[in-house]
């Protein structure tokens, strides 16, 4: 395997069996009681905002992206980012990162957010939001409460608890312009 082999694809329904068992491999059946998990489950991940990795017919790494809520703050939420083990340390994962980004820059959304590592996620762009700002549904380590900005002001604008965007108590501000 190279890495001129691998191609970057939007994700389709035909990968989600293997998506799922990157998941399962890559997280185990712990993820379920996870917050992103539960933020997560409330309602679908954007289909166009998220993509895979594949070595021919393999999918070898899958990143998605979720539409979340918090006060009058509304930005995507990436994750799960997962990669096959014979796959990891290649570069593949940060690469999905970067197109997920540029597509959420593309599709004029106004922040990612996620709950990971800052040593991996920063050099990607993300900061720590705020210790406070923000909460999740089930306890999580706020100093993994990442986001990256895209239209400024915006990360300011998510206060409270994270939801699904389905799910928000308060109509989109922005939905009444459009």
């Amino acid at each position: 395997m190279s890495l001129a082999d691998v191609k970057y694809l939007p994700e389709t329904p035909a990968h989600d069996p293997q998506i799922e068992a990157i998941n399962d491999e890559a997280f185990g059946p712990g993820r379920f009681v996870l917050a992103a998990y539960k933020i997560r489950e409330a309602g679908g991940h954007e289909r166009s905002l998220s993509f895979v990795a594949v070595d021919g017919d393999l999918v070898v790494a899958s990143v998605r992206m979720t539409r979340v809520a918090a006060g009058a703050g509304r930005a995507l939420m990436l994750g799960p980012l997962a990669v096959r083990p014979a796959f990891k340390n290649l570069g593949i994962g940060r690469r999905l990162v970067a197109i997920a980004l540029e597509a959420a820059a593309k599709a004029g959304e106004p922040a990612v957010m996620l709950v990971g590592d800052e040593p991996y996620y920063g050099p990607l762009g993300f900061k720590r939001i705020p210790r406070g700002q923000i909460s999740m549904p089930r306890p999580v380590d706020l100093d993994r409460l990442l986001s990256h900005e895209i239209a400024p002001g915006a990360v300011a604008r998510l206060s409270g608890e994270v939801c699904h965007a389905d799910q928000a108590r308060i109509a989109d501000p922005t939905a009444a312009m459009a």
